[in-house]
């Protein structure tokens, strides 16, 4: 597993707009598994999950990114899953590293 975490300022949902573009555009095997929109009171919550092939392990892997935005400032988890071949431990994470690279390429080159 691989995990990254960064805050930033903006209105989230062009930065959730924008992970979808380059993730999404990254890899012509990623998709958009699943998402989820919450909101309380001035708190909102989005999280995707997405997923694509790996070469490498031959393999899928996925990749969660969460965010919790309140005003302006948005905290943003980005954790990456499976990949591995092993059944007792982790080997061969090259392509969740490669995944989770993408989503801090993406979130770091957010502009709001």
């Amino acid at each position: 597993m691989a995990h990254y975490e960064q805050t930033l300022t903006g209105d989230v949902d062009p930065f959730i707009a924008h992970l979808d573009d380059v993730i999404l555009g990254g890899s012509v095997t990623a998709n958009q598994e699943d998402g989820a929109d919450h909101r309380i009171g001035g708190a909102r919550m989005v999280v995707r999950v997405y997923e694509r092939y790996s070469a490498m392990g031959g393999n899928r892997v996925s990749l969660s990114v969460a965010v919790l935005s309140v005003g302006a400032e948005m905290s943003v988890s980005a954790i990456t899953s499976g990949g591995s071949q092993a059944m007792f431990f982790k080997i061969n994470t090259m392509g969740e590293e490669a995944f989770l690279q993408k989503a801090v390429e993406a979130i770091q080159g957010y502009a709001a």
